[in-house]
This record gives C-alpha cells, sequence and structure tokens, in this order.
C-alpha cells in the first residue's frame, strides 16, 4: 500500500567553511522567516515553513573535498515560494546582504511548468539552491 510523505522533514548541509557558511544560512534562512534552533561553531539547524536546514561543517578528514553538481549525489536543492515577487525580494536579498554567486537571476522556466519563475545561487562552498514559484 503507498504512503503519502507530508514534505521533508530537512535537509542537511556539511560544508568545508563553516566559519563562512554558516552565517551565509543563517542569514539566508532568517530571511525565509526560520528560526534558529541549534547553533554552535560547527553546526547550525534552522526551522520554519516545515522545512529545516541542518548545516555543518565536514569532518576534518573530508575538508577540502569540494562539491561539484555533475558528481553523484544533490545537484540541487529548491525552496517553493508563495509568488514571483518573493522570489525577485530573495534575489534582492542573495545580491545585496549575501553577495551569494548568483548561477542565474530571476526568469521563466516554461519548459518546467507553466508559470515557472526561478532563481538559482551558490552559498559559499558552491551548494546549488533554487528558489522557485509555480502558480
Amino acid at each position: 500500500m503507498p504512503v503519502e510523505m507530508n514534505g521533508i522533514a530537512h535537509i542537511q548541509l556539511n560544508v568545508n567553511d563553516a566559519a563562512r557558511c554558516l552565517p551565509f544560512w543563517e542569514r539566508f534562512c532568517h530571511f525565509l522567516s526560520m528560526t534558529t534552533l541549534i547553533k554552535n561553531a560547527d553546526t547550525l539547524y534552522c526551522i520554519g515553513s516545515r522545512t529545516g536546514i541542518l548545516v555543518r561543517g565536514a569532518s576534518p578528514e573530508m575538508r577540502g573535498v569540494w562539491f561539484h553538481q555533475d558528481r553523484a549525489g544533490l545537484h540541487h536543492f529548491c525552496f517553493r515560494a508563495r509568488s514571483r515577487d518573493d522570489v525577485d525580494a530573495i534575489y534582492h536579498f542573495l545580491l545585496t546582504e549575501l553577495g551569494a554567486r548568483i548561477v542565474h537571476p530571476p526568469e521563466d522556466g516554461p519548459q518546467f511548468a507553466p508559470g515557472y519563475y526561478s532563481v538559482l545561487f551558490e552559498d559559499p562552498d558552491g551548494i546549488r539552491v533554487e528558489v522557485n514559484y509555480v502558480p
């Protein structure tokens, strides 16, 4: 018998540079109205909107092994926005407040779905994140 899921409880990201990545992720999550639940020198866990983002420094023996989108594993993950205006606001925040590397600014993506609109960016370690709106 099939089971219907209730979304994704959390996503864990391991990063090389916790000193740069944790503040980036905390500021970004707070902009998304998420709350910091756990925070220390090597771990950040933010929750909100039925989502959890856990960011941890990679183990010492794995630091320096950089993320690459074409390797097996995570290519990117995508937050679902409530409006095109939200995607635009997030893009502006990424540029002006976080200095994020923008892979592509907000754009239409009708090849994915009617009305698809998204921005794609990378965190300081090169982990790709998308924010989209689909009516």
